[in-house]
């Protein structure tokens, strides 16, 4: 029997993920506290219709029956059987702050107001069912969709490397910079295509725009050089625990080069075989007043 535990943060999206399971023919139960899984795996050996795929989505929701989970997950693996996945989702804790602010609910761990020290307490809660999971999928900046081509990807795709995923993002200085950001650059330095009077009201994703930033040599010795760094960081982080890392692009208004150049350094990771997401966050203020 295919069994999957889906776990990790509230507000990570363990509930759309289970949508996605469901649609693929799994058996999904929502909050199971951990000591019911046995049985409940027990009583669908022996269903007449045969359930052979059970997906469950167990959290701190389940209170003191949430202890036992590592001890189910150990078992579980232990059975022939059984072949089991665990899926640990998680997300940058002000993005899991602005998800329930915007829906109005509290956080499930203290039935308050969801707040950064809340996160943070759940999240070191968590830290040795973390250190169990198969899968981590860091839903930051996924869109529905991306979120579903994602568990495709996992789920279906295989394991190992292609678990670890690189998160490429562009900014405008003048709006903030990204907190969730592991590595920064500052890519200012390059020659703006803001002040040529054709390309003003383009994006970097404008082949116009990337002919112009990529036209100067410094801009495509920096992507060599940002790739080749990279690159060799992805190791270390692995060797360390780390199934994402988040890299952010910015210039000032987070419209020409930013999106430009980490567009750029996405497709040289791609070509490495790589998992990776790109996320233009101030794109859509491209035609506003700045």
């Amino acid at each position: 029997m295919k069994v999957v535990i889906i776990t990790g943060m509230s507000g990570a999206g363990r509930s759309r993920a289970a949508n996605w399971f469901e649609d693929q023919g799994y058996y999904c139960v929502d909050n199971m506290p951990p000591a019911l899984i046995h049985s409940f795996l027990e009583m669908a050996a022996v269903d007449t219709k045969r359930i052979d795929k059970v997906a469950f989505v167990t959290d701190l929701r389940s209170g003191s029956f949430f202890s036992k989970l590592s001890e189910v997950i150990d078992d579980l693996k232990a059975r022939k059987n059984i072949d089991l996945t665990v899926l640990y989702m998680e997300a940058a804790p002000a993005e899991i702050v602005r998800r329930y602010n915007e829906v109005r609910r509290n956080h499930p761990l203290t039935g308050a107001e969801a707040t950064i020290e809340v996160i943070e307490e759940e999240k070191n809660k968590l830290s040795e069912i973390r250190k169990k999971a198969d899968f981590f999928l860091d839903t930051t900046n996924l869109k529905v969709p991306e979120l579903y081509a994602e568990l495709d990807n996992l789920i279906f795709g295989g394991r190992g490397a292609s678990n670890f995923a690189i998160n490429i993002s562009s900014f405008g200085f003048k709006y903030g910079i990204p907190s969730e950001a592991d590595v920064m650059f500052d890519v200012r330095f390059i020659p703006n295509p803001y002040y040529v009077q054709s390309l003003k009201r383009l994006t970097g994703n404008n082949k116009r725009v990337v002919d112009f930033i990529f036209r100067h040599e410094i801009a495509s010795q920096f992507v060599d050089s940002v790739h080749i760094l990279l690159r060799s960081m992805v190791k270390g982080y692995i060797n360390e625990g780390k199934y994402h890392l988040n890299i952010a692009f910015g210039c000032t208004g987070g419209h020409h080069r930013s999106v430009a150049i980490a567009n750029a350094v996405a497709e040289k990771f791609k070509k490495d075989g790589m998992r990776v997401r790109v996320n233009h966050r101030d794109l859509e203020l491209q035609n506003k007043k700045r």
